[in-house]
């Protein structure tokens, strides 16, 4: 495969799962800025600090006005984290690549583009009909993933497909995690309510209320959100996934130094595998996220250079 094939599909489904985060979360914290009660705090400082372009004069400036988050979120061409954007640059990921896709995952990527850039959205958002625009976008994303995942020949499309979408899930939850320590501080017994943000954001509330009894909401959280390997949003499961679809690479295409790549993603992996909650509590659950994320995007940049022929 000529690396800048490997290199559109790995960023197209990054691009697609970025987008399909975007929503998920821009769904939670708009209903949840409705919700008044002693349990919600700063509904939309997660959503501006990791995906709006504004600076944090304007981000305390719009944060009561939800209406002009929602459009600068979706819509703002100026926003580079925008969700027009972002779908902009999956479809010409996908353009450029239909010969290792099949019609259906490329008709489906085309929709959405057009959806997203569609009269019929500013209109919808005009009359104040957010809500319906952010389920219906987000129920296209996830059209996606099960049109991807039931008419996808398996091969190497499918590896670096599957390596860039597990990547992008795994640092989107990384930074919404580090996002709610930072509201929710992990010294102070929290109620499992203060964390509805990051579990809702990450499709994970209903998951935490089945699988966790224990009474220290805290440490739940930091166990299902980075160890639970049951969990499909867990940073462990998609570090486990990655190791798949990484080996399969390295297996099909020989690289000039395959133990050196496996090598760094083993370090990364084997961080968390072998962690358990007192370790990166005693570490600092910042710190811990911050050298995740590092060591995340020094293992991107590697794979770039090792197979997109990035300088």
């Amino acid at each position: 495969m000529l690396s800048r094939s490997a290199d559109s599909l790995f960023w197209l489904n990054r691009y697609i799962e970025r987008a399909e985060g975007l929503l998920r979360t821009l769904h939670t914290s708009y209903v949840l800025s409705l919700d008044k009660g002693p349990y919600v705090n700063d509904s939309w400082t997660t959503i501006l600090d990791i995906f709006s372009g504004f600076s944090d004069d304007e981000k305390r400036r719009v944060e009561t006005t939800s209406a002009i988050i929602v459009e600068h979120i979706l819509l703002d061409p100026s926003n580079p984290n925008s969700l027009r954007n972002i779908l902009t640059r999956a479809r010409e990921n996908a353009r450029s690549m239909q010969d290792h896709l099949t019609k259906e995952v490329w008709e489906q990527v085309n929709f959405m583009y057009h959806r997203i850039n569609s009269n019929s959205i500013d209109a919808q958002l005009t009359s104040g009909n957010e809500i319906a625009v952010i389920e219906s976008v987000l129920t296209n994303c996830l059209l996606y993933t099960g049109i991807l995942e039931s008419t996808m020949f398996r091969g190497m499309s499918w590896d670096f497909m599957n390596l860039g979408k597990y990547i992008e899930r795994c640092l989107l939850s990384i930074d919404l995690m580090e996002k709610q320590i930072t509201i929710n501080d992990l010294s102070e017994e929290k109620d499992i309510l203060y964390w509805r943000h990051l579990l809702f954001s990450l499709s994970g509330y209903e998951f935490h209320l089945k699988n966790y009894r224990s009474q220290d909401a805290n440490q739940n959280v930091v166990h299902q959100v980075l160890l639970n390997d049951l969990f499909p949003r867990s940073v462990l499961y998609c570090l486990q996934h990655i190791d798949t679809y990484l080996g399969n690479i390295v297996q099909a295409n020989d690289p000039a130094d395959p133990t050196g790549l496996l090598r760094q993603f083993g370090r990364i992996k084997s961080s968390v595998a072998f962690a358990d909650e007192h370790m990166i509590r005693q570490t600092g659950v910042p710190q811990y996220l911050s050298r995740l994320r590092s060591d995340l995007y020094a293992f991107s940049s590697t794979l770039g250079q090792t197979y997109f022929s990035y300088a």
